[in-house]
C-alpha cells in the first residue's frame, strides 16, 4: 500500500507544468495586440527587462535548397508591396497594434469548444473537439457522416452511438445547429431549440422538412399550395425559418476591428517563397546585462534573484513563440504554395497533425500558434487557422477546393440553362474530382447559390443568401 501511494505521488508530480512551461503555452495562444499588452505588463513589473531596438532575429533555414525560404529582416520588401491599412514594417505605427482583434478567438469552433469545456467530461470533450474539427466555418460536417463516424470510432476507441450522442449534444447547443449535415438537420435543430411555445414551429418544420428548395423560390401561394395551409398561417412560419441562422458556428464571434497587423510576412522572391516574422509584431525584450551581472554574482536579495529566473523564463517563452510561428508557417507556406499561387481550387488537404509531425511538436502547440495569428501573403492577410483544409474522402484533393470547383462551375453556367447539382457532380468526375449530389448541394448551399430551378427564374433566397 505504501509502495502505490509512493508511485502514485511520483506520478502526480512528473504531471505537474513548470511555470517555465506555463508561461511558453500561455504566450504562444496570445494573439498580437495580447502579446503586446502582455510585454508592457511585464516591463513594467520586472526592471531586470528591457525592449530592444531591433527586432528578434530569423532563424537559419534547416535546409538551404529549401523552396521555402526563411528571411532576414533586412531583406522584406518594401512595405508599398503590402496594400494593409495599418501594418508597419519599421514598426512606427504604434495604433496599429490596436487595431488587431481582441478578446476571444477568431475560430469560431475553438469558442464553442472552450464553453463545453466546462459542461462535458475529459472524453465527451475529446469527441466534440473531433467534430468541430471535421466541421466547416459554418459549422456544417465537412465530410460524409458515416465516413466521419467511422474515422471518429477508430480515432478516439468508441461506439458509433457514443459518438453520435456527443453530435447531437452539438446540435441541440447554443449556438444550436452545429455539426449538423446539412442546412436541413441544422434548421431543424434550431426550430427544436426555440424556447417556449413559439406559433407557428410545427407548419415551420414541415417547411424546413418538406419544402426548403420551394421556399427558395419566395412563392408564398405556391407554398400555401403544397402544404395545404392558408396563406397568412404559411407567411408566419416563413418568417421564422427566415429568421434562422443558418451559419451557426458564426453566432457570437468577435466584431470585426477592421485591419490587422500580420505577425508574419509571406512574398515570392527567387523562383519560391520566403517568410519572416514581422518586426512590427514580434518586440523582442532581453535583460538588462548590467543588472543580470549584478544579481547574479553579487550578494542580492531573494525577490532580485527570483525577478532574474522570471526574467530568463519571459525571454526564452517569447524565443520559442517565435521560433514556433517561424517554423508553423514555414510547413504552411510550403504545403499551401499552389493556393498560394493559383487560388482557392489548389487549396491542399492540411491538418494540424501534418505540420504538428513536420515541425516535431504536439498538435496542441500547433492549434495554439495558429489562433488568431495572422499570415500577409500576395493573396492578402489570412488567418493561419484558414489554411487547414479537411481532404475529400478518397480524393487528394480538399473540400475547401471541391467547393470552389463547384462555385467556378456555376458562375460559368449559361443564363437559362442552370446546372442541377447532378450535372455538377458529372462534370467534377470529368475532373477526376468523385463526389455525391448531396454533397454538390450541401457545398452549394454554404457558397450561397440557389438550386438550378430557382436560379433559372433569377430569385435570390435570402436563407441561403445568409448561408454563404
Amino acid at each position: 500500500m505504501k509502495a502505490s501511494a509512493t508511485t502514485s505521488m511520483q506520478l502526480g508530480q512528473s504531471l505537474q507544468m513548470t511555470p517555465q512551461l506555463l508561461q511558453s503555452i500561455r504566450l504562444l495562444q496570445l494573439d498580437g495586440m495580447q502579446l503586446d499588452l502582455e510585454i508592457r505588463r511585464i516591463l513594467e513589473q520586472n526592471p531586470l527587462l528591457e525592449l530592444d531596438e531591433e527586432p528578434v532575429a530569423n532563424p537559419v533555414p534547416e535546409r538551404a535548397d529549401a523552396a521555402t525560404d526563411v528571411a532576414a529582416f533586412d531583406e522584406l520588401p518594401e512595405s508599398s508591396m503590402w496594400d494593409v491599412r495599418g501594418a508597419s514594417w519599421s514598426g512606427e505605427d504604434e495604433d496599429g497594434l490596436a487595431r488587431i482583434a481582441a478578446g476571444e478567438s477568431t475560430d469560431p469552433h475553438l469558442r464553442i469548444l472552450q464553453r463545453l469545456s466546462t459542461e462535458l467530461e475529459a472524453d465527451a470533450l475529446a469527441i466534440a473537439a473531433f467534430w468541430l474539427e471535421h466541421c466547416d466555418d459554418a459549422g456544417y460536417l465537412a465530410a460524409p457522416h458515416a465516413e466521419l463516424v467511422e474515422t471518429g470510432c477508430a480515432r478516439l476507441d468508441c461506439d458509433a452511438a457514443t459518438l453520435e450522442a456527443v453530435r447531437q449534444r452539438l446540435l441541440a447547443g447554443d449556438p444550436a445547429g452545429i455539426a449538423a449535415r446539412d442546412l436541413r438537420e441544422c434548421l431543424l435543430a434550431q426550430l427544436a431549440a426555440l424556447p417556449g411555445c413559439v406559433a407557428g414551429r410545427v407548419l415551420a418544420r414541415r417547411i424546413v422538412e418538406q419544402a426548403l428548395e420551394l421556399l427558395a423560390t419566395h412563392d408564398i401561394t405556391a407554398l400555401a399550395r403544397y402544404l395545404q395551409r392558408d396563406e397568412a398561417d404559411v407567411q408566419e412560419a416563413v418568417r421564422i425559418v427566415l429568421a434562422l441562422d443558418p451559419r451557426p458556428a458564426q453566432a457570437g464571434a468577435p466584431a470585426d476591428t477592421g485591419a490587422v497587423v500580420p505577425d508574419v510576412v509571406v512574398w515570392q522572391a527567387d523562383a519560391g517563397w520566403r517568410v519572416a516574422l514581422n518586426p512590427a509584431a514580434a518586440p523582442r525584450v532581453s535583460i538588462n546585462a548590467g543588472y543580470e551581472r549584478a544579481v547574479a554574482e553579487g550578494p542580492a536579495a531573494a525577490p532580485m534573484r527570483d525577478m532574474l529566473q522570471e526574467a530568463r523564463w519571459f525571454t526564452r517563452g517569447l524565443s520559442m513563440r517565435y521560433d514556433t510561428l517561424l517554423r508553423t508557417a514555414r510547413v504552411i507556406v510550403e504545403r499551401q504554395a499552389a493556393f498560394l499561387e493559383r487560388g482557392e481550387e489548389a487549396i491542399a488537404p492540411l491538418t494540424l497533425k501534418d505540420v504538428a509531425d513536420a515541425i516535431g511538436m504536439h498538435e496542441s502547440t500547433v492549434s495554439r500558434i495558429t489562433t488568431g495569428k495572422f499570415l500577409q501573403t500576395p493573396r492578402g492577410t489570412i488567418e493561419m487557422k484558414r489554411f487547414f483544409a479537411v481532404r475529400l474522402d478518397g480524393a487528394n484533393v480538399s473540400g475547401a477546393a471541391v467547393k470552389a470547383m463547384v462555385r467556378r462551375l456555376i458562375e460559368a453556367e449559361p443564363a437559362q440553362r442552370p446546372l442541377a447539382d447532378d450535372a455538377i457532380a458529372a462534370l467534377l468526375a470529368r475532373q477526376g474530382v468523385h463526389i455525391a449530389r448531396r454533397t454538390v448541394a450541401k457545398y452549394r448551399e454554404q457558397l450561397d447559390i440557389a438550386p438550378a430551378r430557382a436560379r433559372r427564374r433569377g430569385a435570390r433566397p435570402t436563407l441561403l443568401a445568409r448561408a454563404g
